[in-house]
């Protein structure tokens, strides 16, 4: 193991890649019911979100904006009619 020298210190980098795929500026993130997720993600089978649109999951969808059209479904769908989620 090699010591540092009197006042050197290790930086560990935890900078979070956010480089995005090819065709990728075209994705959302839309909304499915959360057991059909988890079972498309485990099995691989596809979901069918609010706006119709049909896929496998397989990208982390914090790295996109939420689909408009699901977003308008879903507040349509919520009891108070709101649409903000905050």
């Amino acid at each position: 193991m090699t010591e540092l020298a009197p006042g050197a210190q290790t930086i560990l980098d935890e900078r979070t890649d956010l480089r995005v795929d090819a065709g990728d500026h075209e994705r959302f993130s839309h909304y499915v019911p959360k057991n059909k997720l988890t079972e498309a993600m485990v099995m691989g089978t596809p979901v069918v979100a609010l706006c119709g649109k049909v896929w496998v999951p397989s990208r982390n969808p914090d790295k996109f904006p939420v689909c408009p059209e699901c977003k308008e479904i879903w507040a349509s769908m919520r009891p108070d009619g709101g649409g903000d989620e905050s």
